[in-house]
């Protein structure tokens, strides 16, 4: 042991205390709009069902339709990797996985639509297909055949389909009540959103529903659609968007990016139209900035070519919406739109490759930095959080068994959310 050294300081400790005082405002402020992600499952997709499609069968239908064309245009590992690309010794565990999750849970997040894959409609046809809509919504919880999480995209707060909008969500979110309650996997997408004061509309039509439910304030929240430049750019050079989710009050849920509004209201051609265009990228990363630390989570959109026809045709269509889900997840944006069945192959292709590949890896550098036992990089508690995340994400969405983390990491999935957890304090990481 060296000599112990004698420490001394200047300053008393009023000092400590007064800068103390003085922030105490900006740390309520952090606390309030900078809570940290909620640490619950992200979906890695949301499906759009026009309301007057939408049946009690639809969730199942969408799972078959998806094992009918790898049936058909890719029935074995092998041909299947070989479409996509994906490695040899992550054909047989992709490929199973995928079929597994079709028949298990084919849709992992569920919107009715009522805006413009449903149109307009006379008042008592959507009143019928709204109320219809909550029904099976509710039946389908109560019987086990629901998505994870199931809502409505209603027509948006614009003036020509305001009142339209508004009577919809409540006669949705009334059919609910009545028939038990609301879900805890509910959501709402609230569409076309241009200005702030828009969302803060819509915060006053959940708060007067809750009021007259006696519900508890906040218990419903919505994602904001960003589908108009305003909406990233306001007049005054600000990002809308970030005043959005202020305007929110601790409601929203998501950003969701809208590929094919968003695109031709900044002008690009209906042949450009797509999630990896510049326009789209530089309107999701100030998203991704905007939302970044507040518990919203962003999402990326589609892509409207649809894998049918013959099988040259299907194999075209799959390595494009491969390809952008993988671009869209290694740029953090774990969640996208599909729109027909023939995407859920290669959504969950996509996605259980990106997590399958990278998990011993993942797995080597989180379990060396909680042994201190360093490697060839050098990592800090924040690269921690996003390796825990990475494989809390792979958990939760099929890709990853905990038990193969666990005997990776040596990491319970108790110390997993802890270390991805923004206020995790001291961690004890205990044996799995």
């Amino acid at each position: 042991m060296g000599q112990q050294e004698k420490v001394a300081t200047s300053l008393a400790g009023a000092v400590s205390e007064e800068i103390s005082a003085s922030l105490t405002a900006v740390d309520a402020e952090l606390a309030r709009r900078y809570p940290g992600d909620p640490g619950t499952r992200q979906p890695v997709h949301t499906v759009y069902v026009p309301g007057d499609v939408f049946g009690p069968g639809t969730l199942r239908s969408w799972g078959d339709q998806a094992l009918a064309a790898l049936d058909e245009h890719a029935p074995d590992a092998a041909s299947f990797a070989a479409v996509l690309g994906i490695p040899e010794e992550l054909a047989g565990p992709v490929h199973d996985r995928v079929r597994a999750k079709l028949e298990r849970e084919p849709v992992e997040d569920l919107r009715i639509d009522f805006e413009d894959g449903y149109g307009p409609r006379p008042d008592a046809e959507e009143d019928e297909a709204a109320a219809r809509a909550a029904r099976l919504v509710s039946e389908a919880y109560a019987n086990g055949t629901a998505a994870p999480y199931m809502g409505i995209r209603m027509k948006c707060m614009e003036a020509g389909v305001r009142d339209r909008g508004i009577r919809t969500t409540d006669v949705f979110l009334t059919g609910l009540m009545a028939a038990g309650g609301l879900p805890e996997g509910l959501v709402l997408t609230l569409p076309k959103v241009t200005y702030p004061e828009q969302v803060t509309a819509f915060v006053q039509l959940l708060e007067a529903f809750e009021k007259a439910h006696g519900l508890d304030a906040g218990r419903i929240g919505f994602e904001i659609q960003i589908e108009t430049s305003q909406s990233i750019l306001a007049a005054d050079g600000t990002a809308a968007v970030a005043r959005m989710i202020d305007a929110a009050q601790g409601r929203a849920t998501g950003l969701h990016y809208g590929t094919f509004d968003y695109s031709a209201c900044v002008g690009v051609s209906a042949a450009y139209q797509a999630s990896d265009h510049p326009a789209a990228d530089h309107a999701k990363a100030v998203m991704q900035v905007a939302a970044a630390g507040t518990g919203v989570r962003v999402s990326d959109g589609s892509t409207n070519v649809l894998p049918v026809g013959p099988t040259a045709q299907v194999h075209e269509a799959w390595r494009l919406h491969y390809g952008l889900t993988r671009r869209a997840l290694a740029r953090a944006y774990y969640q996208g739109w599909d729109m027909h069945p023939g995407h859920l192959p290669t959504r969950y292709a996509a996605v259980y490759a990106f997590y399958r590949e990278g998990l011993e890896p993942a797995a080597a550098r989180l379990a060396a930095y909680v042994a201190k036992a360093g490697g060839d990089v050098m990592d800090e508690p924040a690269t921690a959080k996003a390796l825990s995340g990475y494989l809390l994400r792979g958990i939760d969405c099929g890709a990853l068994d905990t038990a193969e983390v666990a005997r990776l990491t040596g990491l319970t999935r108790a110390d997993l959310d802890a270390f991805a957890s923004p206020r995790r304090g001291d961690l004890t990481v205990t044996a799995p």
